[in-house]
């Protein structure tokens, strides 16, 4: 390089996996920067999912994420040990409900074998009624590394480790653009309060959502690589009074997503959600009519549910990379060989499980630059 830089690498995000890749950086001793458009960290796709640790059970083997699911939760669990941050290992329950659903269960347990999910368990209905006597079930599988955390307290450690490693998380700051430099490394101009222009050697972007235009936004970005951003949004369900399951339980995945699925949050209440619809705009409203919609869904693993008890929650919205009826893609880690840019990885469509994921990205984001 010709001259030192302001700093060895900076990322484009303070969601979960940025962060992720943030801390993956700074403990190969990087100065790490973190640019984050909004107030606060995890405010995006990041602050609005169901808070699940998925075990790995559905991604087709050897896509990417297969392979950073079980990586990454195993990971996680450790850092949520080691930093004392509030988690459950509840266990999930994935129910067929009717006969002709046991088939697509046992092929999720096929898949799950094969992606090196630990400690599966077939049940029959029986078996899966003793476990939680409220469930219907005709048969079930049992993933005992399946659990809830609070993803809010882990990108807070995320944070603290990177600062305790030298490196900044700067909020309030959005990207605007990037430069590539004729010796190598880039020229970020950052905006808001804390706007200013900044040299980096490496740049990672994974906004979420705007993970499109931020690519849009680096100079000389090849736009045949920025594949289409679809909305998928989705809104969740609380229960009143007492939760009727301890264990995740999921239906069998509807298209393009895993569906509306039952937790018991650390709180101790039940949730259900998400359903997916796709929209134009993010809009986070959740119209309390569709309370119907979900009862109706839910009757057929918990029949003793009553529209009275669902009240609206939350939405969130993921960054899909596939429309209505479209093959579900594989997460998107775009290197130089995509893009030709040498020192940037982009990132697309990392949506669930990308918050179970977040630590495995985040090593093979560090790993891969720090190779080149």
């Amino acid at each position: 390089m010709n001259a030192p830089f302001d700093f060895d690498a900076t990322v484009v995000g303070a969601g979960a996996v940025g962060l992720a890749c943030g801390w993956a950086l700074a403990k190969r001793g990087l100065t790490v920067l973190v640019l984050e458009s909004e107030p606060h960290i995890g405010q995006g796709v990041s602050s609005r999912n169901s808070e699940v640790i998925h075990g790995g059970l559905y991604y087709p083997t050897g896509s990417l994420k297969a392979k950073f699911c079980v990586e990454g939760r195993r990971a996680l669990y450790d850092f949520l040990s080691s930093h004392k941050i509030d988690h459950w290992k509840c266990g999930k329950l994935v129910v067929a409900t009717e006969e002709t659903e046991v088939a697509r269960i046992e092929a999720i347990f096929e898949q799950a074998t094969a992606n090196g999910v630990e400690g599966l368990e077939h049940l029959t209905g029986a078996q899966a009624r003793a476990l939680e006597p409220a469930l219907n079930a005709r048969a079930a599988i049992l993933s005992p590394e399946s659990g809830v955390f609070a993803s809010h307290d882990y990108m807070l450690a995320l944070q603290g480790e990177i600062e305790d490693a030298g490196g900044s998380v700067v909020i309030s700051t959005p990207f605007e653009r990037a430069e590539p430099l004729s010796g190598g490394g880039f020229r970020i101009t950052a905006g808001g309060e804390g706007g200013a222009v900044l040299t980096t050697r490496l740049l990672v972007t994974a906004p979420g959502l705007s993970a499109q235009s931020v690519a849009a936004a680096i100079d000389g970005y090849p736009a045949a690589d920025i594949p289409i951003r679809h909305l998928g949004k989705g809104v969740y369900f609380r229960l009143t009074g007492p939760a009727p399951f301890n264990r995740l339980i999921y239906p069998p995945p509807i298209a393009g997503a895993l569906g509306t699925h039952y937790r018991k949050d650390l709180g101790g209440q039940g949730v259900f959600g998400p359903d997916l619809a796709y929209v134009e705009t993010e809009d986070y409203s959740v119209d309390p009519a569709k309370a119907d919609e979900f009862a109706h869904y839910i009757r057929r693993f918990w029949p003793g549910v009553t529209v009275e008890r669902l009240t609206p929650d939350y939405a969130g919205i993921r960054p899909k990379l596939h429309g209505p009826g479209e093959p579900q893609p594989d997460f998107q880690l775009h290197g130089r060989e995509h893009h030709g840019i040498e020192g940037l990885m982009v990132l697309f469509g990392i949506e669930s499980p990308g918050l179970t994921s977040s630590l495995a990205i985040g090593e093979a984001v560090a790993e891969a630059l720090c190779k080149a």
